[in-house]
């Protein structure tokens, strides 16, 4: 990362902290002070809360390649899935919570073991404490591409700050209909924000553009 997105990096991750004192991170708007550990409806509080971290061999053909995508897998959601396959830990908080130099420790660790990118699933609530442990990774030598995999459910001013910061976006569009996004996912307001948020995305990063190794994305 040159110096001057890291430069970025340390500005955005100060901002988004800052938004924890009274939670606006997400649609939902929580308003907690998670700098205390209060908790909103997401269930998490200052310290970010992750049920593992692997080298993933299932996850898209185009991220995952022939080495894996090292995927961190974070606890609790600001959605509510009925369908969600990851229920014992989006919804259950299967998993425990970890300092930011633990979290950029795992970054470092996929890394290392091969990974291809660094790939962030269920970020949303913890956009802010990643952002902080991207600090520390960097620093430390984390260099792989970043993957924002997101289940939609987004501010777009938030997504705004991570311009020059994440590399790839795959995020969902899971709802068209207010009523069905209210029955399966507590989430009525979904297509208000999903659709802006995945246009910011798009604005950033455009679309998937691939190198010549077999179904990899840069």
């Amino acid at each position: 990362m040159s110096r001057d997105k890291l430069k970025k990096l340390k500005k955005a991750s100060a901002s988004a902290l800052k938004l924890l004192e009274s939670c606006a991170i997400c649609p939902r708007k929580c308003r907690v002070n998670r700098l205390k550990d209060k908790l909103g409806f997401c269930k998490t509080g200052l310290k970010p809360k992750v049920c593992s971290f692997i080298s993933h061999q299932g996850e898209e053909p185009p991220i995952s390649g022939t080495k894996g995508s090292g995927t961190i897998f974070i606890s609790n959601c600001n959605m509510s899935c009925s369908y969600c396959q990851n229920y014992e830990f989006s919804q259950l908080g299967q998993g425990r919570e970890v300092e930011f130099e633990e979290l950029a420790q795992f970054m470092l660790d996929l890394q290392n073991s091969g990974c291809h990118n660094i790939n962030f699933v269920t970020p949303t609530h913890i956009m802010p404490q990643i952002l902080k442990s991207l600090e520390i990774a960097i620093d430390k030598g984390l260099r792989i591409p970043l993957v924002y995999n997101t289940g939609g459910y987004e501010l777009p001013e938030m997504i705004q700050m991570l311009d020059g910061i994440m590399d790839i976006y795959l995020p969902d569009m899971r709802y068209a209909s207010n009523d069905l996004a209210k029955k399966y996912s507590n989430a009525p307001d979904y297509p208000k924000y999903n659709r802006p948020a995945v246009k910011e995305m798009h604005r950033q990063v455009g679309i998937a553009k691939f190198d010549k190794a077999p179904g990899l994305a840069e």
